[in-house]
């Protein structure tokens, strides 16, 4: 019995898997027609030459352009495509006048290759206190106060992280600091399919794979032309197929309906979440209302991070595929390395019942 009901006819357009695919977060996988898409393309390209067959799919990619725009509230000439998150992150900090040793604030989750992005380019970053004990939601009455008496050039926000499920109180992050005068820019990667992201942030990036379930290589960036920040980013013409791919799968959230994809979605991650955390010794780290599919546990006293990836080595080994989430991720938080589960629509009670036997055979 699948734990959504869109769980059904989401299994049914996909291949059937080898195991038990709870990885949503790092790569989710592809429908058929997306699939389909990206090789029916690659055909005409070896048949028709290139160019020829970019030029003729030229309305389908400004659909998708639209049908992605949506997602994050900005009309399509506001979008453009680039190979990846951290792509379009390059870019946007590569086109933005930002003043020298300019001054980003970030939340406590901060992906650790976008610190790096913005030590590469001698940004100052400081960071917002959070609301709880482990640094991950954004505690926006200090946000307030501090913007009472500070003034960054850029608030950059992970709406929701690559270390736990915790989403961003982006739509009150967004209305004080444009309040103050001072842009947000959002990683979406991992957001974008699963919750809302359109709450009129001037700029918004992301990626195809996770949870739209495109295929890899292909990401975005959109800026809003009467936001507060000014940049023109270029659309490099390269990965065609893997666009098309996304098209097709934006265009199947839209067919499904989103909000009902992202209510779908949030009752994946609240079923998992009740599962694992009967399970003795492993800590949840987000609440089991959280509104998002990504769940993690946080290990047993006295393990070590090489335990947490033996465990996660020892699940794959039984046929379910999870992640081991370093303190890489969020170091300005992470406090060691966590399991991290990922369900997508297509999930079953029977798969979150073998992850719990699983989990708890590792205790004894």
């Amino acid at each position: 019995m699948y734990v959504s009901e869109l769980g059904e006819p989401w299994h049914r357009a996909r291949v059937e898997p080898a195991l038990t695919h709870l990885d949503s977060a790092s790569a989710a996988r592809s429908s058929n027609r997306v699939i389909e898409s990206l090789t029916e393309h690659l055909w005409r390209e070896a048949e028709h030459g290139s160019y020829v067959a970019a030029a003729a799919v030229a309305g389908r990619l400004e659909q998708c352009r639209a049908d992605l725009s949506t997602l994050v509230g900005m009309g399509p000439d506001e979008v453009v495509f680039r190979d990846g998150s951290t792509a379009a992150l390059r870019a946007l900090l590569n086109r933005w006048d930002l003043p020298a040793a300019a001054t980003v604030w970030v939340g406590e989750n901060e992906y650790g290759p976008n610190l790096d992005e913005f030590a590469r380019r001698g940004l100052t970053v400081q960071t917002v206190p959070s609301t709880d004990e482990v640094g991950t939601r954004v505690d926006v009455d200090a946000l307030a106060g501090r913007l009472r008496s500070a003034r960054p050039d850029v608030i950059h926000l992970c709406h929701l992280g690559s270390y736990n499920g915790v989403v961003q109180p982006l739509g009150r992050i967004v209305e004080l600091a444009h309040a103050a005068g001072v842009p947000v820019v959002v990683d979406a990667a991992q957001s974008l399919g699963q919750t809302d992201c359109a709450f009129g942030a001037d700029a918004v990036y992301g990626t195809s794979r996770k949870w739209l379930t495109g295929p890899r290589g292909v990401g975005f960036v959109g800026v809003r032309s009467d936001g507060l920040l000014r940049a023109e980013i270029d659309d490099p013409q390269t990965f065609i197929a893997g666009r098309l791919g996304l098209g097709v799968a934006v265009r199947e959230l839209h067919d499904v309906g989103i909000e009902r994809v992202h209510r779908e979605l949030a009752r994946v991650g609240a079923v998992t979440r009740e599962r694992v955390a009967d399970v003795d010794g492993w800590v949840l780290r987000e609440s089991v209302d959280e509104p998002s599919a990504i769940v993690t546990l946080a290990p047993p006293i006295g393990w070590e991070p090489a335990d947490v990836l033996a465990a996660k080595v020892r699940l794959q080994s039984s046929g379910i595929l999870v992640t081991c989430a370093d303190s890489w991720r969020a170091p300005l938080t992470a406090d060691g390395s966590v399991l991290r589960f990922s369900p997508h629509l297509g999930v079953r009670y029977d798969d979150l019942d073998r992850l719990v036997g699983e989990l708890r055979a590792m205790g004894r």
